[in-house]
């Protein structure tokens, strides 16, 4: 009986030490694999120790640029474009993330590779913004947005930033521009 407890025990351990791992593609609300909502910039060394960071450089506050921090993998392929809540501060946190690879997705299956149609389908709408290039989709389940190109909207939406922009204008096989998330 000892024997039996003792086996049971030792099994039930290795199968609740067992870690699946971060799935570092996996877009949720607070965060990005392992880079979180409350993520300094000066931890990025370590999250990304196997990737390359290109930041700003110090004494470039004053330049006019967004100090955006751009994540590629040792490769070369564009991963992460990241845009701290202050400049050229090691302590400050991230504000938003423009996602430029394609393995990067959603809980719901979301890439970047998806169109308007995916995004219909596994999201509520909850608003479209018209601007000067794109058609701004949010959706009610996650803070990730998604941009769709104007040059894949019907022809009376693609100058006219004042006109609103309904889900029925946007055709279901529009290809997703950017995707982006802001914390």
């Amino acid at each position: 009986m000892k024997k039996t407890i003792v086996a049971l025990s030792i099994i039930a351990l290795v199968f609740t030490s067992c870690n699946k791992g971060t799935d570092t593609f996996l877009v949720q609300n607070q965060n990005i694999g392992l880079l979180t909502d409350s993520t300094q910039v000066k931890e990025l060394k370590t999250i990304y120790a196997n990737d390359s960071i290109i930041s700003p450089i110090a004494g470039d506050a004053f330049s006019g640029t967004l100090n955006t921090i751009d994540i590629f993998e040792k490769g070369g392929k564009h991963l992460l474009s990241l845009t701290p809540k202050r400049a050229l501060d090691s302590t400050t946190t991230i504000s938003n993330i423009i996602i430029k690879d394609v393995r990067y997705k959603t809980d719901k299956g979301i890439t970047s590779a998806s169109t308007f149609g995916d995004i219909k389908a596994k999201y509520t709408i909850t608003k479209i913004q018209n601007s000067f290039k794109s058609a701004s989709i949010f959706v009610k389940e996650s803070d990730a947005f998604f941009l769709i190109d104007k040059k894949e909207l019907p022809a009376e939406f693609r100058f006219d930033i004042k006109k609103t922009i309904e889900s029925a204008n946007i055709p279901d096989t529009a290809k997703i521009k950017s995707f982006m998330l802001g914390w």
